[in-house]
């Protein structure tokens, strides 16, 4: 297993970004199920989803960080506009599904055993997305 440190400072960069696009995006879902659809049970699997990333989490990503270099910090007209909570949900689904498929190749450099929770939690934001849209849009 490598560290952060040891590896790339450009690929340790794009795990950092991945991990914070991971768990912000779960968040969104969570907060949705817990204060719009008061759904304790999704809100406890999307919490409990969200808190197994943390061991992921190496301090020394804050070294590899660079935001004011970010050629895509900007946001472009269609992350601007939401026309309803189901497109909110979708984007976020979205970002998570993407952002832990990055992390599950990039983890491949580093750490299998984290690369194989990145690929267990994909497979779980698909059945939570699926449950999300049977329970809430009738699909």
């Amino acid at each position: 297993m490598r560290s952060l440190d040891a590896m790339h400072p450009k690929i340790a960069r794009l795990i950092d970004a991945n991990l914070n696009r991971l768990k912000e995006g779960i968040r969104v879902i969570e907060d949705i199920c817990r204060y719009i659809h008061d759904d304790s049970d999704l809100t406890a699997t999307l919490k409990t989803l969200r808190h197994q990333l943390q061991h992921a989490y190496d301090i020394n990503r804050l070294n590899h960080r660079d935001i004011e270099s970010d050629v895509q910090k900007q946001s472009i007209q269609s992350e601007q506009k939401r026309e309803s909570l189901q497109d909110i949900i979708i984007a976020n689904f979205s970002r998570t599904q993407e952002s832990s498929r990055v992390l599950e190749e990039l983890f491949k450099l580093t750490n299998i055993e984290n690369s194989e929770q990145c690929k267990a939690i994909r497979y779980q934001l698909y059945a939570i997305e699926t449950n999300y849209f049977k329970r809430y849009l009738s699909i």
